[in-house]
């Protein structure tokens, strides 16, 4: 159970920060994405970090 709370942690944080970088611009990839510069992937992004880091604490602590 640890190992998957970490494994989805990581993901979750890696996703979350992909969709700050695209709603903000910042990354274009893929190019034909629907959410470059729409500021509330943006938002959404960095509740899933957060959401990714608070499992990963959870993870480390079990």
């Amino acid at each position: 159970m640890k190992t998957l709370l970490l494994i989805v942690g990581v993901f979750a944080l890696l996703m979350g920060i992909l969709w700050v970088g695209q709603g903000t611009g910042v990354v274009h990839w893929p190019a034909s994405s629907f959410m470059l510069d729409q500021r509330p992937w943006a938002t959404r992004g960095a509740i899933l970090a957060v959401v990714g880091v608070a499992l990963i604490m959870f993870a480390r602590r079990r």
